[in-house]
């Protein structure tokens, strides 16, 4: 879903599966071009699925697959400016885990970086981290009676920097890892228990997402803190020093409610330096200053989340047509109820009412309000149509043409 600044709704798409998930959902660049991605799926701790992109119209461009016969998870679905993609994928191997506390026949989760050719859908390169970090460097311990697959690593992001390597996030480690993007070694970890760095005061985290590097050897992550030890999650930023092996906290964001989210979350820095942050496992999204005032705060119902929340311009061109239905009154009164779902640079819906639905002329107009702009007027017209207009008043489409629903029968109508 994208909303504007008032929390009204600009695009909603309700998934053709009701048993998919949907997850990562924001603007990217491919192939010079704006887009929509997102990964759809199921999901059952992690995720089992492809990555989707669209364009300004919402028409899909392609689906992104995992190769070597895994399949896509949802936690990363980046789009490299060589037009790659860095995906993240879950898989399980058969291991004994009695050294850590868990079953002699059990098996364990293989965090996976792929960067896949999106074009030709080919494996340029693949990272696993059971080669590269050990069971004992997790948070978390299985117990004996384990029967599921022991999520050790637990990796949430994966960011490309250029100076070739990869930064990647795993949650159950609490760290974040600088990894060669050609050999696939770990050049440090940063926080967790084995850090390459010392960690000045509140750079270290707990079951951290989202770690993103910045110019100027800075790193932003939310951190999701422990339910049982933390009072909130933060969104942070960490200055390290890679000559001294030092990490020093320059930027943090907490909300005043003092929100806990047990998972999910992100940050963003806009162009401007302001900070966005979507929350996760509460239904919360803000943006702040780049000194941490709270500028924007909005959130869904209290039973709603978002993996993550992003901030961008955006511009809809849909490929349909507005909807538009129609309802008579009392006294030649008629209501329209006027939609066009994604659509952004709409100022004016103009009103056509006529007698012969191929002879409509126009009988008033009305400023577009939120989503569904409502429309009465008094006419014994029995046909109607809507065309949509900018700001300088060119025409974006024109409606199909409908007929009122009496009010006997207004209750069975659907409305756009």
């Amino acid at each position: 879903m994208i909303v504007d600044e008032g929390g009204e709704p600009v695009w909603f798409h309700p998934l053709q599966d009701d048993e998919a998930d949907a997850f990562n959902f924001e603007v990217q660049t491919y192939k010079g071009e704006t887009v929509l991605t997102w990964w759809e799926g199921r999901h059952t701790g992690y995720g089992q699925g492809e990555y989707v992109i669209c364009d300004h119209s919402y028409r899909e461009i392609m689906r992104v697959m995992a190769g070597n016969g895994y399949k896509g998870d949802h936690h990363e679905f980046l789009i490299t400016p060589e037009d790659t993609a860095l995906i993240t994928i879950y898989n399980k191997v058969p291991r004994d885990l009695s050294g850590v506390g868990g079953p002699v026949d059990g098996e364990v989760l293989d965090g996976i970086v792929q960067e896949i050719d999106i074009e030709s859908g080919n494996v340029i390169f693949e990272w696993h981290s059971l080669e590269h970090a050990e069971l004992d460097e997790s948070l978390f311990r299985p117990s004996p009676e384990l029967e599921s697959a022991f999520d050790y690593f637990h990796i949430n992001s994966i960011d490309p920097h250029p100076d070739g390597y990869l930064t990647i996030s795993s949650l159950r480690t609490s760290t974040v890892y600088k990894v060669d993007r050609k050999t696939g070694e770990v050049a440090w970890r940063l926080g967790g228990k084995n850090s390459s760095f010392e960690m000045g005061y509140g750079t270290r985290t707990d079951w951290q997402h989202d770690a993103r590097r910045h110019p100027e050897g800075k790193i932003t992550i939310f951190d999701n803190g422990g339910i049982d030890t933390d009072v909130q999650s933060r969104g942070i930023v960490v200055e390290i020093d890679e000559e001294a092996m030092s990490a020093t906290l320059v930027g943090e964001y907490t909300h005043p409610n003092e929100i806990l989210a047990a998972t999910q979350g992100n940050v963003q820095v806009l162009p401007n330096g302001n900070v966005f942050v979507g929350w996760g496992s509460e239904p919360f999204f803000s943006e702040f200053s780049h000194d941490g005032q709270l500028l924007f705060d909005a959130s869904f119902p209290s039973q709603i989340e978002s993996y993550r929340a992003f901030r961008f311009p955006w511009n809809g061109q849909p490929h349909d047509v507005p909807a538009v239905a129609a309802d008579s009154g009392q006294e030649d009164e008629v209501t329209l109820y006027v939609s066009w779902n994604g659509a952004t640079e709409v100022a004016t819906w103009q009103v056509l009412a006529g007698s012969d639905p191929d002879q409509l002329e126009t009988t008033g107009s009305a400023p577009r309000e939120g989503f569904e702009t409502t429309v009465t007027l008094h006419t014994d017209e029995p046909y109607f149509a809507v065309k949509a207009r900018d700001s300088s008043g060119r025409v974006l489409a024109t409606s199909e043409v409908v007929k009122p629903v009496g009010s006997s029968a207004s209750t069975d109508r659907t409305r756009p």
